[in-house]
Order: C-alpha cells, then structure tokens, then sequence
C-alpha cells in the first residue's frame, strides 16, 4: 500500500503545461478551461496568465525581460496534472494531439524524457518493495512457525500420553491451537497498534504519506493483520500437534 500510494503521488505531481497562441480570446481560455474540468483525465488545471507567468519569470530569475525586448514575451498558459491512469507516455501523447487540434492551442509541453524515465523507476521501485515484502512475509512465517513448532514439541510427552488414555485428536490438539490462536490476536493488536503509530509518526514528523488514511484502507489493514494471524497461527498448530500425534512413542526419545 505504501509503495502504491509513493507511485500514485509521483505519478499526479506530473505536469502538462498547454500553452495557448497570442491571439486567444477570454471566451476561448473559459471554454477551455470548462473542457479540461470536465476531461476525465484532468485531475486539476490551472490558468496562467502572461502576466502571472512575468511576475513569476522576474521573481524566479530576477530579470524582466521587458526592459530589453519591449513587450511581454510570455503567453497564457495551462498547468494541468493528470490522474494516475493517464499518467503513461502513450496516454500523455493522446491528450497532446487531442489538444493540438484545438486553433487556440499552440503546443504541449512536457517532459517525455522524464516520463519514460518515470514509468521504468517507478516499475522498479514497486518490484522491490514486493520482493522486500515477500521476503519479510517468509521470514515471519518461518518464525512463527519455528516458535510453534518448539511449543508443542515442550509438550509433547503430554500429547503421546493424551493419546495413549484415548483422547481424540480434536482434543489434543484444541488447546494449542485455541492458545496460539488467542496469542495470535494479542499480536494482531499490537502490530495494528504499531502500524498506526508509525503512521501517525510518519506524517506528523516527516511529512510522509504511508497510505491513504481512508476508511476502506483502515479496514483492509485491519482484516488483514487479524485474519492472517488467526489463520497461520491456526495452520501452524495444527500442522505442529500433528507431527506428535502420528509419531510413536519410541521415536520422541529420538528427537
């Protein structure tokens, strides 16, 4: 989730600047400005102005251009940034001959270099943090597993005598599994409990966005700690109290 929300912010940070020709009409920008909020790949627009665009120029690089050309050399202009999904080099070539068709229009700037950059980086970075996820999710399995495993091999002389006075083996191995069920709950908590504080420590001190704190992310985040705790909790124990339930009694002097 984090890496979906680092792709989804870099991705609508990209911006499309659609300059209009010297001629333009007020009438013109006002439509255009009504066709880009409606355009369903327009996550925002805004007008600048020529003068905007000087005052900005002058404040930026200190120099006005006017005092040794006579005239404002700047045009009005669109800033727009775009939604995820239209973010691709594809999608942002379509959007410029759709706008270079318009007579109002005369060109689209943007960086086609830093999009094709952009799209490999960002394809990169998501397999990483998958793969660091895989890998962090096999190493909590394992250690889960071993730390189940080492439980229930403590007790299993216990299971062999249960089993040898005729106990079934639902209920011999219930209590490992209601017990490591309920522990597992207990970290479900606590692990929730952490990745809020990490989230709240994360955007309040370094102005970083994990995931988008939405209801249904909340949610997701939630179900999934706690059904994955109660189901590999569950499995483990299950799979543990087994070995011990099969094996015969002169084989656990051996292990």
């Amino acid at each position: 989730m984090s890496a979906r929300e680092l792709v989804r912010q870099v991705r609508e940070n990209v911006t499309v600047t659609i300059v209009l020709k010297d001629e333009v009409t007020s009438d013109e920008i006002t439509r255009l400005q009504n066709v880009l909020d409606l355009a369903p790949y327009c996550l925002d627009a805004q007008f600048i102005s020529r003068e905007m665009a000087l005052q900005e120029h002058i404040t930026n690089l200190g120099e006005d251009p006017q005092k040794f050309l006579g005239y404002n050399p700047l045009t009005d202009a669109f800033e727009i940034h775009l939604q995820e999904v239209y973010t691709a080099a594809d999608s942002i070539a379509h959007i410029e001959q759709q706008m270079l068709t318009l007579p109002y229009v005369n060109q689209v700037i943007y960086h086609k270099d830093v999009i094709n950059k952009l799209d490999k980086n960002l394809n990169e970075i998501s397999l990483i943090l998958l793969a660091v996820a895989l890998a962090l999710l096999i190493i909590a399995l394992v250690l889960i597993s071993n730390t189940i495993q080492l439980q229930v091999y403590s007790k299993r002389f216990l299971i062999n005598t249960m089993r040898l006075v005729g106990a079934t083996p639902w209920v011999i191995k219930w209590p490992f599994i209601r017990r490591n069920m309920w522990l597992g709950m207990e970290a479900a908590v606590l692990a929730c409990a952490m990745i809020a504080l990490t989230y709240y420590y994360c955007v309040q001190h370094l102005g970083i966005v994990l995931f988008s704190l939405t209801q249904t992310n909340v949610i997701f985040v939630v179900v999934v700690v706690v059904l994955s705790a109660v189901v590999i909790t569950f499995l483990a124990s299950l799979a543990a109290t087994n070995r011990y339930i099969r094996m015969k009694t002169n084989k656990l002097y051996e292990i």
